[in-house]
């Protein structure tokens, strides 16, 4: 089969990644997609960098067992862990992780805080203090670890009173009145948005994720390549989950098509 052909590959650690999915649908609206997410082993954030680095690989396996023409690692956590040697390993595939978009916010900012909402592994990994060092230009950067968070959108709750008592522990201790920005630095949380929006109330806070600048380098790399559809053409959309659960196959296309803004 030419390569052309071929679906670009999405993996995350779950459900999350659905959400650079959606923004990749939207820029890429010819060519056929496969998403793998890994539900059976979520949540990523609570493992060690090895285990996560091995499951991502296996994952990675698989999709290219299949046949890919293109890489998204829709997860900040296996890119952290994996996407360096998942390079290294596959120098002819094109690969685009994400990372929390500590270089947007720091660019829009107008002098107020910036919180940055990511799971522990996330923020302990070392390629997430270099984000920060890269990025920070004496800006008030500060990591928000949110253990936990990500399987409300696993389990499908994305609005309620546990998630607004989950968000009165975790973020209202780092909220103040020069807040000006919340990084959603796990794929996970952009589905959370209208709800965080909500618990904010009247607080002019900016909240921004990563997910259309990843789908964007992705498409560009494809392009690069010559291997972005761009004439009209039917295209397929192939969601698999690691748990053999029809719900969360339900769950995710359910999540696909919902409006995140």
């Amino acid at each position: 089969m030419e390569k052309k052909n071929l679906p670009i590959g999405f993996m995350d650690s779950g459900l999350g990644g659905l959400s650079v999915l959606k923004e990749a649908l939207r820029i890429m609206p010819y060519d056929d997609f496969i998403y793998y997410g890994d539900s059976r082993n979520a949540p990523y954030g609570v493992k060690d960098q090895e285990t996560i680095r091995r499951l991502t690989f296996q994952v990675v396996e698989m999709l290219l067992e299949r046949g890919i023409k293109g890489l998204a690692i829709a997860c900040n956590t296996a890119t952290s862990a994996a996407v360096a040697k998942l390079r290294l390993a596959y120098p002819q595939l094109p690969i685009v992780g994400i990372e929390p978009a500590v270089k947007p916010a720091v660019e829009h900012n107008h002098g107020g805080r910036i919180l940055v909402m990511a799971t522990p592994m996330t923020i302990r990994q070392e390629k997430f203090h270099k984000l920060l060092e890269r990025y920070r230009n004496g800006k008030e950067v500060v990591p928000v670890p949110c253990e936990g968070l990500m399987e409300f959108v696993e389990h499908g709750e994305l609005d309620g009173d546990t998630l607004e008592a989950y968000f009165r522990e975790h973020l209202t201790p780092y909220l103040t009145e020069d807040t000006e920005t919340i990084v959603l630095g796990c794929t996970h949380y952009p589905f959370l948005r209208r709800y965080l929006r909500k618990f904010l109330g009247e607080r002019k806070i900016d909240l921004i994720d990563g997910s259309l600048g990843t789908a964007a380098e992705l498409r560009r790399r494809l392009l690069e390549q010559g291997l972005l559809w761009e004439e009209p053409r039917e295209r397929s959309v192939v969601i698999e989950n690691s748990l053999d659960d029809p719900e969360m196959i339900r769950r995710s296309w359910k999540l696909l098509q919902l409006p995140i803004d």
